[in-house]
């Protein structure tokens, strides 16, 4: 059988044989070889392990010093990931830096804080129940992004923390054939704290090349009284200039909700489903918890949307004040952004300091 079967596993052809070979990493079995996994002879498991000895959970996880990244993959292809599982804790979630290079490019192509990527982006656990990324009880961040490459894969983790960081992680891929019209994945992450008033937000620019949009994830902190997600989203794409040529309806209208997720009335009523959400909720205590914060993801699954040479993304940061009129608002907003594309892609702009990262 083809081994594109092993790239494009499904429900519809999980039946189907192929020739494409199973791999996996982990602090087990760093190099993903075949028959070298539960060797560790030293690691954070020693200790418990100590009477039991070699093959007894004697490795499984990583610490990561200050200011040190830490290599946790290198494949070398023709494959794909196709799961990455990890844990580590909510209080790095800012500070520890995802990123993946393909093909052993200089300038990676996801460049992510790991909270944000996985739809954590408040450093505060939330579940999520989607297609492509689920997060379960107590902070297992699952990842099911299809990630192809055809000579080599790099995953890394900077630790911008001051603290040194302990990670469990596990990367699932396979060593198959790779189509010539297969795109590479690409995610990066922008901030604006706070939005400048009567500007929008940008949640992606400067994308050059063919690929398709397939996600958007935003933290979403709101300053000001009353109902604040009336803003569009509008996608900007191939030579478009003051007027986009996709343009949303609302904020709650865009991740799948409507009339300002009030159900039952007087509440927000959060949701998790396979292709978009509006999962968390983070209200003012009282003291020193001001603001209400929000958590949102749209995964285009089933409608990417598909550009030739370039694209860009902006949402509005509207709501409401008296007598009936729009208010432009000053919001902190964060952004996670996934695309597919043909490589070589755009270098993304440098990511923010921890000053200008952290939640407060």
């Amino acid at each position: 059988m083809n081994g594109f079967n092993g790239l494009n596993m499904g429900l519809g052809n999980l039946a189907l044989l192929s020739d494409a070979k199973t791999r996996s990493i982990s602090p087990e079995n760093f190099t993903g070889e075949k028959g070298k996994g539960a060797m560790a002879m030293t690691g954070t498991g020693a200790g418990p392990s100590r009477e039991l000895g070699i093959g007894w959970k004697v490795s499984p996880s990583v610490e990561i010093e200050p200011g040190a990244t830490f290599t946790m993959g290198e494949i070398q292809g023709p494959g794909a990931i196709q799961h990455i599982w990890l844990t580590c804790f909510p209080t790095f979630w800012r500070n520890m830096i995802f990123r993946i290079y393909w093909d052993g490019e200089e300038q990676p192509s996801v460049e992510v804080p790991v909270g944000d990527f996985f739809c954590n982006g408040w450093q505060e656990r939330t579940n999520v129940n989607s297609l492509p990324i689920a997060v379960n009880p107590a902070g297992g961040m699952n990842s099911y992004w299809q990630m192809p490459f055809r000579r080599s894969a790099k995953v890394t983790m900077e630790n911008r923390s001051p603290d040194k960081a302990v990670l469990y992680y596990q990367i699932d891929y396979t060593l198959t054939e790779v189509p010539e019209d297969t795109a590479y994945f690409h995610a990066s992450w922008r901030r604006t704290n706070p939005v400048p008033y009567k500007e929008v937000f940008t949640v992606l620019d400067g994308v050059k090349g063919k690929g398709h949009y397939v996600g958007t994830y935003l933290a979403w902190q709101v300053n000001n009284k009353g109902w604040w997600g009336e803003g569009e989203i509008k996608f900007y794409m191939d030579g478009d200039g003051e007027f986009p040529t996709i343009c949303g309806t609302g904020t709650e209208d865009y991740f799948g909700g409507a009339w300002n997720w009030e159900q039952p009335q007087g509440t927000y009523c959060t949701y998790s489903t396979p292709y978009l959400g509006m999962h968390q909720v983070i209200k003012p205590d009282g003291l020193y918890n001001s603001q209400t914060r929000f958590g949102m993801y749209r995964w285009h699954v089933m409608d990417p949307i598909r550009f030739e040479q370039e694209l860009r993304v902006t949402i509005q940061d509207l709501g409401w004040r008296s007598h009936g009129r729009y208010l432009p608002q000053q919001s902190d907003i964060a952004a996670t952004a996934i695309w597919y594309q043909a490589e070589p892609h755009a270098p993304f702009p440098a990511l923010p300091g921890n000053d200008e990262r952290e939640v407060i």
